[in-house]
């Protein structure tokens, strides 16, 4: 049938509408170089173990949109392969939120201040794509610089996760950050202390259940 003069023609995403739309997403968000769009099915129901993060992640599943206190993020630290990236990604599932990488490989640049630029296009890139989850990925390594402990990198490091913890403590966007670590011990303290994130969870290696 005809639409008349001043009707207008509704359209409904139907859920094979959103795959392509996610697509195109993850197709947009690659090629700035800076950030990676993650897809994700895992379940926090699948993941064993973690009950005190689980219960953390359901009082605060429904809190990212709150205007008032709206939580900044979560630190996950520990040996590698205990799961802390399988969980990243279940917390998005979980949230129903597209996920984001970010990764110290994709940030750091041999010319003088292309780095700080980087992180500055990252964290912007995860304000226009709020509400998100934005997976700071071995964070350490991000903070460590190109001199690997941070000393030989003139002070990047330092600017970078100044800029970080000053974007997480003032953003005006539902952006939830997690972050992982391997070698918590060679974050500086100042970045790890209470307050900069809204919890920290130390995942250990698998124990037998009891």
């Amino acid at each position: 049938a005809r639409m008349t003069t001043g009707e207008t023609k509704r359209y409904s995403m139907k859920e094979q509408d959103i795959d392509v739309l996610n697509e195109q997403k993850a197709q947009i968000i690659n090629k700035t170089g800076v950030l990676e769009f993650i897809p994700h099915r895992e379940s926090i129901a699948d993941i064993g173990g973690m009950e005190n993060l689980k219960e953390w992640l359901t009082i605060h599943k429904e809190s990212l949109d709150d205007k008032k206190d709206p939580p900044k993020g979560l630190l996950m630290m520990g040996v590698p392969g205990c799961g802390k990236s399988l969980m990243a990604r279940a917390v998005a599932n979980e949230w129903k939120l597209p996920l984001l990488q970010l990764k110290a490989s994709n940030i750091f640049d041999k010319y003088v201040g292309e780095s700080e630029g980087k992180i500055a296009r990252a964290l912007a890139i995860a304000e226009a794509c709020s509400p998100c989850v934005l997976w700071i990925d071995e964070l350490e390594k991000l903070l460590a610089g190109s001199g690997g402990d941070g000393s030989l990198d003139s002070g990047v490091s330092a600017r970078m996760g100044g800029a970080i913890l000053s974007w997480m403590a003032d953003k005006q966007t539902p952006v939830f950050v997690v972050a992982t670590a391997n070698n918590p011990e060679r974050l500086d303290p100042a970045y790890v202390r209470r307050g900069r994130f809204d919890e920290r969870f130390f995942i250990d290696l698998p124990s037998l259940e009891v």
